[in-house]
């Protein structure tokens, strides 16, 4: 009787050729997933299926298997006849986005005050102080930037708030208006910052809740596209 590919020891080889080429449609889509938020694939460009199977020696169907993963992520758009396209950012798009990081991250930043064990805030707090060595250098002061609101949602241990606010923050980067990229919002962005982790210091939940949401409304300001 034939084996059953659902029953059949992972270490067998009916099992090896699957594990393979679900392996093969992450890494695609993690290298366009990387091309498209550095804007070599710019928001709006129509994805090539053909040039990019060629490009990396590939079938077609791994590369609309991580097409559909990054549609489902919200980074490609797929359009009836008209193939992939790379996601373009609305006015609306960033409103909504915003608006549900505002929520989602102020929500996390309370609990933070309220859970938080003094080796967490410590974490944070180091963090912070990247931050404050990174102001006279826009990228790395970015990159410090995400690093701190990953942290506080990591500490804040929610599992479906952190995949959320992923999917949303990896939207918010199609946006070539990147917020900090604005004369003055690093330095105001920092001052926000100091304030958010006074308030924890002192487990102010309520108030690190409303300052983190001033926080994120700010950066939606001067994120606007106009």
């Amino acid at each position: 009787m034939p084996s059953n590919p659902l029953t059949t020891s992972p270490g067998t080889a009916a099992a090896s050729p699957r594990l393979r080429e679900s392996a093969l449609y992450e890494q695609v889509a993690e290298r366009l997933r990387a091309r498209i938020l550095a804007h070599t694939l710019a928001p709006g460009s129509w994805i090539d299926e053909q040039a990019l199977a060629n490009e990396f020696g590939i079938s077609r169907t791994p590369l609309r298997e991580a097409l559909k993963v990054l549609a489902a992520e919200g980074l490609v758009t797929m359009k009836l006849r008209r193939g992939a396209y790379v996601t373009e950012v609305s006015e609306r798009d960033l409103s909504e986005v915003y608006h549900l990081l505002a929520l989602l991250e102020s929500d996390a930043a309370a609990t933070v005050a309220q859970s938080a064990t003094d080796a967490q805030l410590a974490e944070l707090q180091a963090l912070h102080d990247q931050l404050e060595r990174c102001v006279d250098d826009r990228d790395a002061f970015f990159r410090a930037n995400e690093q701190f609101h990953l942290k506080l949602l990591h500490i804040a241990d929610n599992r479906w708030t952190q995949e959320m606010v992923g999917d949303l923050r990896r939207v918010m980067k199609l946006n070539r208006h990147q917020s900090l990229f604005k004369q003055g919002r690093i330095e105001a962005s920092l001052d926000e910052h100091r304030k958010i982790m006074q308030a924890i210091a002192v487990r102010d939940a309520a108030k690190v809740k409303r300052l983190m949401e001033l926080h994120i409304r700010h950066g939606r300001e001067a994120a606007a596209l106009s």
